[in-house]
């Protein structure tokens, strides 16, 4: 069983095109996403999947791995699947989907994503953290998570779940949109039709959810989000630039 890191990583991008070269003190961004996943010593393969050959040029530039996939994906899942098939994976290894906008994804969580697969019965995981901020609890752009006594996802939403009718939100759980799958399972995932709550909440993992397939929910500290704005883009640039 291999382990395997992949980085989708689209040009267009609706609110900062071009995102994964956007400067970060000389660097693209997708060079901090790369190292990071260097960093968490867990592969024995990364690669960037994309459709653009700038964002290629620039991976290549400093010394990474990329695969050019079509043009045609509605979603990062559907590329990841198509470059697993390109690099010839077999059905047990493991691949990870490495958000290409979150420079400063926390290493030590990919290792602890991939290793629930030490477990036979895992074949989606995805991780959480606890939701601290009441700004970013009622922010429909932040994703909130429920698990069962398991720890496997109950239900994702947009929305505050669970709600709390006698307290504040300080029991909920953020979403951290980074995801691992058997190969076997990523590709049977991207062949499952668009789901009913999918649909209304514009979240692909609920599609798993809907086909009563099960996703491992990992709780970490508490984890940085994603660059979807110029003003993140601006608060990475200051963080990065102390490190």
């Amino acid at each position: 069983m291999k382990k395997i890191g992949i980085i989708p990583a689209r040009y267009n991008s609706r609110r900062l095109p071009g995102k994964p070269l956007a400067e970060i003190n000389g660097r693209p961004m997708i060079y901090y996403v790369y190292q990071n996943a260097i960093k968490s010593n867990v592969f024995n393969k990364i690669a960037v999947a994309t459709d653009d050959r700038r964002i290629i040029d620039a991976v290549e530039n400093f010394g990474g791995e990329a695969i050019m996939t079509s043009h045609e994906h509605q979603s990062g899942t559907d590329r990841l699947a198509q470059a697993s098939r390109i690099m010839g994976l077999k059905k047990d290894d493991i691949v990870v989907n490495i958000q290409g906008d979150e420079p400063l994804m926390n290493p030590n969580h990919l290792k602890l994503l991939t290793d629930q697969f030490n477990q036979s019965n895992i074949e989606m995981a995805t991780l959480a953290s606890p939701l601290e901020d009441i700004k970013i609890a009622h922010d429909p752009s932040c994703v909130k998570v429920v698990m069962d006594n398991d720890g496997f996802a109950l239900y994702f939403s947009r929305s505050l779940i669970p709600f709390y009718r006698d307290s504040d939100f300080k029991g909920c759980l953020l979403h951290v949109g980074v995801y691992a799958y058997t190969a076997l399972f990523l590709e049977t995932f991207t062949k499952f039709p668009t789901g009913r709550l999918e649909s209304y909440e514009k979240l692909e993992q609920l599609r798993a959810i809907e086909n009563g397939r099960k996703i491992k929910v990992i709780i970490v500290d508490k984890a940085e989000q994603g660059v979807d704005t110029i003003e993140d883009l601006e608060r990475v640039r200051h963080i990065l630039k102390r490190v």
